[in-house]
């Protein structure tokens, strides 16, 4: 499937993209309220700038473009879920994929942070952010793949639940 278009100096999105669950070790669970969508809270999320950049290195490009954080930054881990959700593309965000690409493929990933990190939001992209326990961060999230992401997040931590 094509993901630009000659005529068109703007490339499409490409329809591969991560989730990252950013949280504390005592899970607390980091949203972003999008800019776009101010009801939608949601995980740090974006696609893949090009077909071969990899969702390690898209995760990683994604939580400092959205929070100022380095991902591979001392006392950070980020975990690769291996781990992939297919959904449809919500209809309002259509337009920014090539005619006839109607599914994203999304890889979890989580980054487990110290208590107190900074958050620098993107204000292009999103308005407000909040820690919050991950059950109450799941029940705030309007992507049900996010929040199915954050009910998973003890097990994929060894945490208990």
């Amino acid at each position: 499937m094509p993901y630009s278009v000659v005529s068109d100096p703007r490339p499409y999105k490409i329809p591969e993209s991560v989730l990252v669950v950013i949280h504390t070790p005592a899970l607390e669970v980091l949203l972003l309220r999008r800019a776009d969508a101010e009801q939608f809270w949601q995980s740090v999320t974006g696609s893949k700038d090009h077909p071969h950049e990899s969702f390690y290195d898209t995760a990683v490009r994604e939580v400092r473009e959205e929070t100022g954080m380095d991902a591979l930054a001392p006392g950070f881990v980020l975990r690769d879920w291996q781990l992939e959700n297919v959904y449809p593309i919500y209809p309002q965000w259509q337009h920014r994929y090539a005619p006839g690409v109607w599914r994203n493929t999304e890889r979890v990933f989580s980054l487990q942070v110290p208590a107190g990190t900074p958050v620098v939001l993107n204000p292009r992209e999103h308005t407000a952010f909040a820690w919050l326990p991950w059950r109450k961060a799941a029940e705030r999230c309007f992507s049900s793949s996010n929040a199915e992401a954050i009910l998973m997040l003890p097990r994929f931590v060894g945490r208990p639940s």
